[in-house]
């Protein structure tokens, strides 16, 4: 399909199928919680749908947003680009945010996040990525998720899944921990029609990252949502779900591009846990779980081989 016969309004449509799609999987996986839909509209233009399941079996606090969003360019992002844009630019978003916090401390985190871009003047460009934040690191788990990623990346070109890895690394990064958010994943953006790609190709292939996304988590849910857990693993489950928020309010760009273009704030704010706890200068006991984990969340590591042979 050439470029051109794709329009922002089929992208922004198969992200609401998407949306759909990815909420019927997890309800069933699930067993007990549904989503609850919640419609609403942003002054400047357009608007999206909230998805959110409190209270499930499985997910404690998950959200499954799409939102298209359209109008005048705030400066703050005009400045931020790198090209040159028509006096009073107008921009348009549209993707589906994802963050899936559980209740038993065995089951990891997700994110995810699928989105198009585009400004006044034919600016355009896709991004998103997956990433996977675990309490407790089984670095089985980690090397089967990123397995995935990158079949997934392989379909479409070599270059993906190293180069995404990599970013997800660097952008996933607590700074002032000098720790990573959790085994990282892959992450991307402005995709455009450089290096001989164009919006098609793009397109098809953050379609595949979105469809990937409900069979990796699935798969957490039935593995690990039984395990035993006791009140200690609880403790350091709030402890992660902390450093968790401290990202996302601190660092993450997709907090600040919401707010910054007048979005929901309920929305924006979904990705936050049920309920988080910070210990002063908390250092996990030697030689425990909690330690462990601890010192694998590093840049760097490849998972597909193991730690003990990354660099």
């Amino acid at each position: 399909m050439a470029q051109d016969n794709i329009t922002r309004d089929e992208i922004s449509r198969w992200f609401q199928e998407l949306q759909d799609d990815i909420t019927r999987q997890l309800e069933a996986a699930d067993g007990g919680g549904k989503f609850v839909r919640d419609a609403w509209s942003r002054p400047g233009g357009g608007g999206g749908v909230s998805a959110v399941m409190t209270n499930g079996a499985i997910i404690e606090k998950g959200g499954v947003n799409f939102s298209a969003v359209w109008g005048l360019a705030p400066q703050n992002l005009v400045k931020s680009l790198s090209v040159e844009l028509p006096a009073n630019a107008e921009f348009f978003a549209t993707g589906v945010s994802i963050v899936l916090h559980p209740r038993n401390p065995m089951v990891p985190i997700i994110h995810m996040n699928t989105r198009y871009f585009e400004i006044s003047g034919g600016t355009w460009w896709f991004g998103g990525g997956i990433d996977l934040t675990p309490h407790y690191i089984d670095i089985a788990d980690a090397a089967w998720f990123h397995q995935r990623l990158k079949e997934v990346c392989d379909q479409h070109h070599p270059s993906y899944y190293p180069e995404f890895k990599k970013w997800a690394d660097d952008y996933f990064f607590l700074k002032h921990r000098n720790e990573t958010r959790g085994v990282g994943g892959i992450f991307f953006d402005h995709l455009n029609d450089t290096a001989g790609f164009d919006r098609a190709s793009r397109f098809a292939f953050v379609r595949d990252v979105g469809k990937a996304f409900a069979p990796i988590y699935v798969h957490f849910m039935k593995k690990n949502s039984t395990l035993p857990f006791s009140e200690n693993h609880k403790q350091w489950q709030a402890i992660r779900r902390g450093r968790y928020v401290e990202f996302n309010l601190v660092w993450d760009r997709g907090t600040r591009f919401g707010l910054d273009t007048d979005g929901r704030t309920e929305s924006i704010l979904m990705s936050l846990p049920p309920m988080a706890q910070w210990f002063y200068n908390y250092t996990p006991p030697a030689g425990s779980p909690e330690e462990q984990t601890q010192r694998l969340l590093r840049k760097n590591i490849d998972w597909l081989r193991g730690p003990s042979e990354s660099s």
